[in-house]
């Protein structure tokens, strides 16, 4: 694969995309199967589904060369509005305990503070590196497992006791991937702007 052929491009209208715009309207309706009727099940299979079209459009977009800058935006949003809800839904269940939610939570609030000011540098958002991936993805598994354990079956006491080791780590890495891209935006706003070029 060349490095043309994998550069991101204004397209719209591509498969992955259409993937992605159908894991973020399942972030409402996850959110409401866990909160309103409680049909932790169906919550469940939403989780899954959007887990696997998440690696499909991936899939996708690096085997048809259908890599696409709103791809890079709505891939990882949905991401964010997933563990989001799942956070907010299991902290009201009373699943996850509050501290957990705010450590989680404060992450993106700490980055998305650095947004408008990589923006008024001419800067867009970061891209998702390989360690932000796999926080992610601990995390996206700790959650159905902490669903899971909310019971008292031994089944429940396996999925409790893994989802937490999936949690636990996914927050370590989360904060790790995190401080990353706290050096990354370090890095980019120490570089000289054009203005300062011209009067150097």
């Amino acid at each position: 694969m060349n490095i043309a052929a994998s550069a991101p491009t204004s397209r719209v209208a591509t498969v992955p995309n259409a993937l992605s715009f159908l894991r973020l309207l399942g972030v409402p309706l996850f959110l409401w199967l866990l909160l309103g009727p409680e049909a932790d099940g169906w919550a469940l299979a939403v989780l899954m589904v959007s887990g696997f079209t998440d690696w499909l459009d991936g899939q996708l977009a690096r085997r048809w060369q259908q890599f696409s800058r709103l791809g890079q935006l709505l891939d990882p949003a949905a991401d964010r509005l997933y563990i989001l809800a799942a956070v907010v839904g299991l902290t009201l269940r009373d699943i996850m305990p509050v501290w957990l939610a705010v450590a989680l939570i404060a992450r993106d609030l700490l980055l998305a503070l650095f947004i408008p000011v990589l923006r008024a540098r001419g800067y867009g958002p970061l891209p998702v590196h390989f360690l932000g991936k796999v926080a992610t993805f601990n995390l996206l598994s700790a959650f159905p497992l902490l669903l899971l354990g909310d019971g008292s079956s031994a089944l429940a006491g396996v999925g409790r006791a893994v989802g937490w080791a999936f949690a636990c780590w996914g927050t370590a890495l989360y904060w790790w991937a995190g401080m990353l891209y706290v050096v990354q935006v370090r890095q980019l706003l120490s570089r000289p702007t054009d203005a300062t070029r011209g009067a150097a």
